[in-house]
């Protein structure tokens, strides 16, 4: 017996409450929602952010591809 009184385990089962918030999270998305142009912004997006960089801000971010800490984009060699 542990000093703060009897131990047990204690587990909750949350994957009828994880249907439940995709479910929503669909309704409330639509039927006009287009994940596939959805991805295409996000990425065009992700090239405008890091296009212009100048040579140090380019050393880092190229830096930080390498150590895994940001995502290769499309036109990195790393890709």
């Amino acid at each position: 017996m542990s000093p703060h009184g009897p131990t047990f385990d204690f587990s909750v089962d949350l994957s009828s409450h994880e249907m439940l918030r995709r479910t929503h999270v669909m309704a409330a998305l639509g039927d006009g929602w287009d994940p596939e142009a959805a991805l295409r912004g996000e990425e065009e997006a992700r090239a405008l952010l890091y296009s212009g960089l100048d040579a140090e801000q380019q050393r880092i971010y190229d830096e930080l591809v390498a150590a895994g800490v940001l995502p290769p984009g499309p036109g990195d060699a790393a890709a």
